[in-house]
């Protein structure tokens, strides 16, 4: 099991040592991230996480905040993950491909939380726009600290994010990461020689 499916799978286990709030967030991630926001109700959140309906309300005035609160949450906890893992493959710009590999070949990889959002909300709910807006911001800010200082290293670091974004789906839709991973490896390459 990789770093981040082990993670995942840990953050599981420990449902039960969580305040409500935190049961109740950690609950909404994992159903939305794998089965979706609109496919999600509020029911199924309050059920799965073991707290009472008045007790989510407490917490979460709609599902709305839910959503919210969930995007800002995976964004603090991916965008953790993926700084550690750029660095833990040499922090240059190759590291991007067994970063993403490790993320890819994960047992609960459902592509990009935040593209995901966008495809199912993005036009109804203007928070989880600009959620995902700055998410993929990070993203591409993470990603020119990989390349050198040059004039064109913004240029460069927004093709690579946009390229790592085309290796996200097409990871989601091939039968194995294998195709994507490769893809982006030879972008890589180029970009980098």
């Amino acid at each position: 099991m990789n770093r981040t499916a082990q993670a995942e799978a840990t953050e599981a286990a420990d449902l039960d040592d969580l305040s409500p709030s935190e049961r109740i967030l950690h609950t909404a991630h994992d159903l939305f991230y794998r089965d979706g926001i609109r496919a999600t109700g509020i029911d199924r959140v309050i059920a799965e996480s073991g707290v009472a309906k008045k007790t989510f309300y407490r917490y979460f005035a709609s599902k709305d905040h839910l959503i919210v609160a969930f995007l800002e949450y995976r964004h603090r906890n991916w965008m953790t993950w993926f700084t550690d893992a750029l660095q833990r493959h040499g922090g240059g710009p190759a590291a991007l491909v067994p970063a993403l590999a490790e993320w890819f070949e994960s047992d609960v990889y459902r592509g990009c939380a935040f593209i995901n959002s966008v495809v199912e909300v993005g036009g109804t709910h203007a928070h989880a726009l600009d959620i995902a807006r700055r998410h993929k911001r990070d993203m591409t800010d993470a990603i020119r600290k990989l390349l050198p200082a040059s004039r064109t290293a913004k240029a460069d670091a927004q093709a690579l994010a946009m390229a790592v974004d085309g290796a996200i789906v097409a990871a989601q839709f091939e039968d194995s990461p294998a195709v994507a991973l490769k893809s982006l490896a030879r972008i890589v390459r180029a970009m980098s020689a």
